[in-house]
């Protein structure tokens, strides 16, 4: 047996032998967010470290658990802190979250993450729905032998962040009365913020918003047929437009101003998605 699929299988095991609980819709939690599962109604928590191979996130503010609820009345698993390429995990483990969520059941991917604004037009504390990414500076997670009880050798990547989700956010937005921009995300390695050089380079290549995370989930979740959907929130401006260093500080401050305004557009899309799609 493939040995990636083989410890994703052995991480399945260890969680359904403790949790009797199936998702509909799987969500994880950027800079910021940390506390929002909180605020669901809890089923159940397992701590990333009592399921065995589990990679563990080792970066502040990640509290490094999975949480199952509801979303008023829609069944979702919740990722308090993601694991990043940058922490030293293979590309396998940094994915295998994401493919764990959907072989418990969940259908539908909502990404969230705080990211530098690329576009000019962008000012620290947007939202930006995703409407694309490039990932070409992050090895993708489905290089190697193909792992074909996940998907196709090749997937499709023209409509990653599905166009239905999209619409409905976008919608949801308007509702709630949320700015929210649209734009392209790109992942680069980190854990270092990105020079002015690479800024302009990434704005060249037609980014809007940087980060070190998302879409090397986004595709993992592809290639297993999951609907995704992403939001971003701007938490600073890049390098060649800010006015100061750029500090990790920086960025949590930011999304722990805009998190209660992050967490209602949330809550309501997924209430949303769930009534058109699930």
């Amino acid at each position: 047996m493939n040995q990636v699929y083989e410890k994703l299988q052995k991480c399945y095991e260890s969680v359904k032998s403790k949790i009797d609980f199936q998702p509909k819709a799987a969500l994880i939690l950027g800079s910021g967010l940390g506390d929002y599962a909180e605020g669901i109604q809890v089923e159940a928590t397992l701590n990333y470290s009592d399921i065995e191979g589990f990679p563990v996130s080792t970066v502040p503010g990640h509290k490094g658990r999975f949480i199952f609820g509801y979303v008023e009345t829609v069944p979702v698993v919740i990722m308090q802190g993601r694991v990043h390429y940058y922490e030293g995990y293979d590309m396998s483990d940094v994915v295998l979250p994401t493919r764990l969520m959907r072989m418990l059941g969940a259908e539908v991917l909502f990404l969230t993450n705080a990211s530098g604004g690329i576009n000019y037009n962008y000012q620290a504390g947007d939202f930006m729905l995703i409407r694309d990414h490039i990932l070409n500076f992050v090895p993708s997670p489905l290089i190697g032998p193909n792992i074909d009880e996940l998907g196709t050798r090749f997937p499709d990547m023209s409509d990653v962040y599905d166009y239905k989700l999209r619409r409905i956010i976008k919608q949801t937005a308007l509702e709630q009365n949320i700015p929210l921009q649209e734009g392209v995300y790109i992942q680069l390695t980190g854990p270092n913020f990105e020079t002015p050089s690479e800024v302009r380079m990434c704005r060249i290549l037609g980014a809007d918003a940087v980060g070190m995370s998302t879409a090397c989930e986004a595709v993992a979740a592809n290639h297993m047929g999951m609907k995704i959907c992403g939001i971003s929130c701007v938490s600073n401006q890049a390098a060649d437009a800010a006015k100061q260093p750029l500090t990790h500080e920086e960025v949590q401050e930011m999304a722990d101003r805009k998190a209660p305004m992050f967490k209602k557009l949330i809550t309501s899309s997924i209430v949303n998605i769930a009534k058109e799609i699930l």
